[in-house]
C-alpha cells in the first residue's frame, strides 16, 4: 500500500473502537495502538479523533470506563464493551461486510 491510510472513512471510527475494545479493556492510547497493530500499521488513527469518539461511545452506553493505572504506572482511564456495544459491534459489522461486498461488486463489473 506504499503510504499509510491516515484518515480513517467516515463513520468507521466508531466501528474500529468498539472491535478494539472487544478484545479486552484499554486505556485510550491502548485502543490507538491496538488498532494500528490489528491493521498492520496501515491505520493510523489520529488522537484528536480518538478521544471525542470515545467520549461519544460512552454517552451513547457503547462502553463502558473505570480508572486504573497504566503499564507506566500513570493513571488512566480503561475502557470496556458493554452488552449494548457488543450488540452495536454485531450489527455495524454486518452493514460493513455487506457494503464492502456491494462496492467489490461494482468495481469487479466489466
Amino acid at each position: 500500500m506504499g503510504e499509510k491510510q491516515n484518515d480513517v472513512l467516515q463513520g468507521t471510527l466508531d466501528l474500529l473502537i468498539l472491535k478494539a475494545v472487544s478484545l479486552g479493556p484499554l486505556h485510550g492510547y491502548g485502543v490507538l495502538l491496538r488498532i494500528q497493530q490489528i491493521s498492520g500499521e496501515e491505520l493510523v488513527i489520529q488522537q484528536g479523533s480518538l478521544y471525542p469518539a470515545l467520549y461519544r461511545l460512552e454517552a451513547q452506553g457503547a462502553i463502558a470506563s473505570e480508572w486504573g493505572e497504566s503499564e507506566n504506572n500513570r493513571r488512566a482511564k480503561y475502557y470496556t464493551l458493554t452488552g449494548a456495544g457488543r450488540e452495536r459491534l454485531e450489527e455495524e459489522t454486518g452493514k460493513w461486510n455487506r457494503m464492502a461486498g456491494i462496492i467489490g461488486t461494482i468495481l469487479s463489473a466489466t
